[in-house]
């Protein structure tokens, strides 16, 4: 396991309080980059570790995979777990996102939320939530892909007439839903930046005789095998040349990062829904 950026580590403001951090699926491979990542970060620390019921690591410590002791116990009890928290960082499956969302608003918690697979009723009621608690909530935290989509924008504004626009994306064998969460937020950003609505010109699959080419679409195709952690590629192709755009993740460590950069925004924002353009002032 690659370990915490130390560079990207902010220390504490002489006198100035942690954040106080829980993890959602803190067993999991992305829970412990998270885990690893506040601990070595100088101004957050781990206040709350959540996990479903049937993992083998609920009562242990959280932190025991690193070999020391946070005593921070690994819990099911969602009220519980964010008791102490100021803010939840969860990168889990939507209907565990969901669930979390209602404790936090009891409890006053604020949310970055890194899950993705949401239904268009999943995202209603996150904005919902965001009324009552501040939420960042974005597909991919890493700061290298949102740059990369600030450039998609500024490529499809300039690229509109002429060039045909497919969406590329590979991922490990364990992710359960396609296209990626990062390859969608791509597609949104380039239709919005050339005036269409993604539902109606995305194109999924392809297989047997489609015919030509509707020009107004924009094409989407998902690779998954081994360990890769993620690459995207934007393609625009026009006539004569192409432009390609690509991302390329070899760690989750940039994600991790990327949160705890969304953890520390939130503490100085207001109840509504963020995504890290706010955050990285990409606006």
């Amino acid at each position: 396991m690659a370990s915490a950026d130390a560079s990207a580590s902010v220390p504490a403001a002489a006198g100035a309080s942690p954040h106080r951090v829980a993890v959602a699926g803190a067993s999991g491979r992305m829970g412990h980059m998270l885990i690893e990542a506040i601990r070595a970060s100088g101004d957050c620390i781990l206040s709350g570790a959540l996990d479903i019921s049937s993992s083998p690591t609920i009562g242990l410590d959280a932190s025991a995979f690193l070999g020391y002791a946070s005593g921070v116990p690994v819990t099911a009890d969602l009220r519980a777990g964010l008791k102490n928290a100021q803010v939840l960082i969860d990168f889990t499956r939507p209907e565990g996102t969901i669930e979390h969302l209602r404790v936090c608003c009891d409890l006053g918690v604020s949310a970055v939320i890194g899950t993705t697979g949401f239904t268009e009723a999943q995202k209603a009621q996150i904005a919902d939530a965001a009324r009552h608690i501040p939420i960042m909530l974005a597909p991919n935290m890493s700061v290298g892909v949102n740059v990369t989509l600030k450039l998609l924008e500024m490529a499809a504004k300039a690229l509109a007439t002429g060039y045909d626009i497919e969406i590329i994306e590979a991922h490990h064998r364990h992710k359960v839903d396609a296209p990626s969460g990062t390859a969608l937020k791509m597609g949104e950003v380039i239709a919005q930046a050339i005036g269409r609505d993604l539902k109606e010109c995305a194109v999924y699959a392809r297989e047997g005789v489609t015919g030509e080419r509707d020009p107004s679409t924009i094409g989407f195709s998902a690779i998954r095998g081994g360990d890769i952690v993620g690459d995207h590629t934007v393609l625009f192709a026009g006539i004569g040349e192409r432009i390609e755009i690509t991302h390329k993740s070899s760690s989750r460590t940039t994600y991790a990062q990327g949160a705890l950069r969304a953890v520390r925004f939130l503490a100085g924002s207001k109840p509504g829904l963020y995504d890290m353009f706010d955050v990285l002032e990409l606006r």
